[in-house]
């Protein structure tokens, strides 16, 4: 397996992989979210590719304060072969390089296997409350 930097070719097959995965939903725009991503930190846009499929996925991002994942996405059928604990490595490896000192990430409450995987790996919860206020569109998320 190769973990790289997206590429403008891989857009189809990383949107193919999100929707395989339950991530594109009516009110996110999987195209605008990667155009969003490549003008900003475009570095920490990851895929990981398995015989030359794409088979992983993640966005990291670090805005002086904290990291932030999204996007971690393992094709189904690869699920459980250390696809994103791989994944999760390199996007940590990245955000310490640029002196990030910690990691935040969201999880619906109903995704309680995401949570209980991000628990193995050493991700704990925060006592907080997640706010959020739309600046634009209809991004929901």
């Amino acid at each position: 397996m190769e973990i790289r930097p997206f590429e403008p070719g891989d857009e189809e097959a990383v949107i193919q992989l999100w929707t395989e995965c339950g991530l594109v939903v009516p009110w996110n725009d999987p195209r605008l979210d990667i155009r969003r991503k490549l003008e900003v930190q475009a570095e920490m846009f990851l895929v990981a590719c398995w015989d030359g499929e794409i088979v992983g996925s993640v966005m990291a991002g670090y805005e002086g304060h904290r990291g932030w994942i999204n996007y971690l996405a393992v094709r189904p059928s690869r699920r459980r072969s250390g696809i994103a604990t791989r994944m999760m490595e390199e996007a940590e490896n990245l955000l310490r390089a640029v002196g990030c000192p910690k990691i935040n990430l969201q999880v619906r409450g109903t995704n309680l296997e995401v949570i209980e995987f991000y628990r193995r790996i050493g991700y704990e919860l925060d006592d907080v409350v997640s706010l959020g206020k739309l600046l634009e569109g209809d991004d929901r998320e």
